[in-house]
């Protein structure tokens, strides 16, 4: 690492438009973890999230030559927003490209700052893209979310405030990472300054490009990257970013979904504010690496970045939180098909709350119930399914299957014992007006589609699972035909959760 980023960051003329954001106490979950546990609160900033801070360092570090020639920038939110208030405030041209898919709240909010939209793509790579095509013909100036140096300056301000606005030693930080550019920021700085404090990297289990590229030992481009925490779906880490990260990282912890959801919600407790999922990767990191390493009294602090979430997605983080705090089991039950034999079994879980239940006749013999049960943590979950086995009861553990969780806690409804032969596959689809019709229009009709289900989580993607019907010899063909369409997908025709519920009992 070459460039003197301390010094740079030291000069940074940012606070016209960025603030200075509080360090905040999360007493409530300071008190549950036993640790004392502060959140950087750049969800309080003037466009929610941290990135006004980057994106007006580097409109203030342009030349006059390129600000008369504007700048383009690409993204679906928290980017476009810093580089459209940014360019507001400097008087500068700017055009923004966002994917089709941007709820249209963001896009209104990039272009109440002024800056002009163009809407292409059904994902970053392709606004990205299509941005690069323009700043090329216009001439414009490309304002990278995260690999560029003046960027990752502006981010770096956040760790000189914690340095002077935490006076006792700092155990650990937690950062969210997507590119990397607010980790490389606040690392460069407290490393230099304190040295004794661990950088802990934060992503999301299915977006880990850090994690990948600390492997490989250099950069390296995941085949795919999940879209929950959407400010941090990143499939690269940035060539700037990992010249720092590579030396200055102490560890990288990978949280799942459930995970993130449940630290929205202690965001909450602590604050009454509710995060973006990317916004609260940092504290689930933190969440997680007190459970794993398991200490006490320290000082632990995550940089709660950004709060532009999409209201319609509260229902599906709700839903998953309790999951994710690891306080409700999700069980697939055999009971017997026979008068009292509910009550039977809400009897053996004693004094425990039943949170969902679901049951549709199938047959004569065996009734299946989907049923959520409150515990107290994996180690009482794990008591519960021994508790129900040693009463004979069958007992399979759906808490971690995300084909469960997504669909069939939804669907339980009865076998289809007339359909045979079925393959099925979880896909996810750019979420757009129309996308639900566009999307089976691109099935079509060469196999029959016997299982289907849809719903949407209020983000940029929608979810569905389907079945088809298809010979054994016309599964490579189905495969390809598949691969061809482009969409992410997952075969679940083997997963337990189908079997036990759905599939045909022959």
């Amino acid at each position: 690492m070459s460039f003197d980023y301390v010094s740079a960051i030291h000069k940074a003329e940012i606070y016209d438009l960025a603030i200075e954001t509080p360090v905040s106490s999360a007493q409530i979950l300071s008190h549950r973890l036993r640790n004392k546990i502060l959140l950087k609160r750049e969800d309080l900033q003037p466009v929610f999230s941290f990135k006004v801070r980057g994106a007006y360092n580097k409109l203030k570090n342009l030349t006059r030559e390129q600000i008369s020639k504007g700048v383009i920038a690409a993204s679906a939110g928290n980017h476009a927003q810093g580089v459209a208030i940014s360019a507001k405030k400097l008087k500068i041209h700017a055009t923004i490209v966002m994917p089709v898919t941007t709820p249209r709240i963001k896009v209104d909010a990039v272009q109440a700052y002024g800056a002009e939209v163009v809407l292409f793509g059904d994902d970053y790579n392709s606004a990205a893209a299509h941005a690069d095509q323009i700043a090329e013909k216009e001439k414009f100036v490309f304002v990278h979310p995260f690999n560029d140096r003046d960027v990752i300056v502006g981010q770096g301000t956040i760790g000189m405030e914690i340095h002077r606005q935490i006076a006792q030693p700092l155990d650990a930080i937690f950062i969210a990472v997507g590119g990397g550019g607010l980790c490389a920021g606040i690392a460069a700085y407290l490393s230099a300054m304190r040295p004794e404090t661990k950088i802990i990297a934060v992503e999301s289990d299915d977006a880990a490009c850090l994690a990948a590229a600390m492997e490989a030992g250099r950069p390296v481009r995941l085949p795919e990257v999940g879209i929950f925490a959407d400010g941090t779906a990143v499939a690269e880490i940035g060539s700037y970013t990992w010249d720092i990260l590579k030396d200055l990282v102490h560890e990288v912890i990978a949280v799942t979904t459930d995970e993130i959801c449940a630290a929205i919600k202690d965001t909450f407790i602590d604050t009454r504010a509710i995060c973006e999922p990317s916004g609260a990767i940092g504290l689930a990191g933190l969440k997680k690496y007190i459970s794993e390493k398991g200490g006490l009294d320290e000082t632990l602090l995550a940089v709660q970045c950004g709060a532009n979430i999409d209201f319609d997605r509260l229902r599906y983080i709700s839903e998953r939180t309790q999951t994710g705090e690891r306080r409700e089991a999700i069980l697939a039950v055999t009971i017997n098909e026979e008068p009292g034999s509910f009550k039977n079994f809400c009897q053996s879980l004693k004094s425990r709350n039943v949170t969902e239940f679901n049951y549709r006749y199938s047959s004569s013999k065996a009734a299946q119930i989907f049923v959520g049960v409150q515990v107290a943590g994996d180690v009482d979950r794990l008591e519960l399914i021994q508790d129900l086995l040693s009463q004979n009861y069958c007992v399979e553990d759906m808490t971690d299957n995300e084909m469960a969780k997504l669909h069939i806690r939804h669907m339980v409804g009865g076998r289809a014992p007339k359909i045979s032969e079925e393959q099925v596959y979880r896909f996810d689809f750019p979420e757009r007006p129309g996308a639900l019709i566009n999307f089976l229009n691109i099935l079509g009709d060469r196999w029959n589609i016997s299982l289907f289900h849809y719903r949407n989580h209020g983000s940029a993607f929608g979810r569905v699972l389907v079945a088809f019907q298809a010979l054994d010899n016309q599964r490579e063909e189905v495969r390809v035909f598949l691969d061809s369409l482009q969409y992410r997908y997952v075969v679940e025709t083997h997963n337990n959760c189908y079997k036990l519920f759905l599939g045909n009992l022959d």
